[in-house]
């Protein structure tokens, strides 16, 4: 009984921080570090900074439509 309250328990608790992973994008900027190191070995990722500063030059340049 208790090994299942300890499985459910760490169960949820891994839930909750891929959760929050991506509500906050950290698990993006490492998909994106995976990605630029596969296509480009020998140039470092740009830093976390400078990854949300081309996202959001990004995003104003592919503005999406939206109704509201």
């Amino acid at each position: 009984m208790r090994t299942r309250l300890v499985t459910r328990t760490a169960r949820t608790l891994r839930t909750v921080r891929w959760y929050l992973r991506e509500l906050t994008g950290e698990a993006q900027y490492e998909r994106y570090c995976t990605r630029h190191q596969n296509q480009h070995p020998h140039t470092p990722a740009p830093t976390r900074r400078e990854f949300e500063t081309l996202q959001a030059k990004h995003r104003e340049e592919h503005p999406t439509s939206r109704c509201c």
